[in-house]
């Protein structure tokens, strides 16, 4: 007798992944707790390594944005911790507060495009890539300006968005689990009872 074989959903573990890490890194942005080997570490193995697994997981399932949105913001948090390093090491200068600001609006014209594909999914996804998209800008324009105060104010919002990341994978775990809606994500169309994550219809 055959088996159906029903893969797991890898979404939760990305957005935790990012949400954790992301909020742990704007807690320094925002001046609440200082620079430390625990945010980096986060940001290597849980926010780096760990999205991109997840999104070769989404590979897997035939997911085209999921896949493009984990492993392209675990490739960016990879790229942060190295580019805090290189310098450290004495391997390369330091990226000038210009190169820096262009790395971040790069990010920001990525999450941007990223953005408008959340349109076709529910309003817990757009407010988490929309407001990434805010964060980046906000972060670009403080080093490319020497505003600090950008950076702080870039800091809460950060926790914003990394809290909204967070709560979308609960809402995920719980719908998996309970075979129902628990938290609402602003859901514009009918979802199945274990597949809540609209983000892996959208390929």
């Amino acid at each position: 007798m055959g088996h159906t074989f029903a893969a797991a959903n890898p979404a939760p573990l990305g957005l935790m992944g990012f949400g954790m890490t992301t909020v742990l890194l704007n807690l320094h942005n925002a001046q609440l707790v200082p620079i430390g080997a625990a945010i980096l570490a986060m940001g290597l193995v849980f926010g780096g390594m760990t999205q991109f697994v997840a999104g070769l997981l989404e590979y897997a399932n035939g997911n085209t944005f999921g896949m493009t949105a984990f492993m392209a913001y675990g490739a960016f948090w990879i790229s942060l911790v190295v580019l805090l390093f290189l310098p450290h090491w004495g391997l390369v200068p330091a990226s000038s507060p210009a190169l820096l600001g262009s790395y971040l609006w790069m990010w920001g014209l990525f999450t941007a495009i990223m953005a408008v594909g959340t349109l076709a999914a529910s309003r817990a996804h757009q407010t988490v890539f929309f407001s990434l998209m805010l964060l980046f800008a906000l972060l670009g324009s403080a080093e490319m300006f020497a505003i600090p105060t950008l950076n702080v104010i870039a800091g809460y919002e950060g926790l914003f968005c990394g809290l909204s990341a967070i709560y979308l994978a609960a809402a995920e775990i719980f719908a998996e689990q309970f075979g129902r809606a628990i938290l609402p994500i602003g859901l514009h169309r009918p979802a199945p009872l274990h597949r809540d994550d609209l983000v892996a219809h959208m390929s």
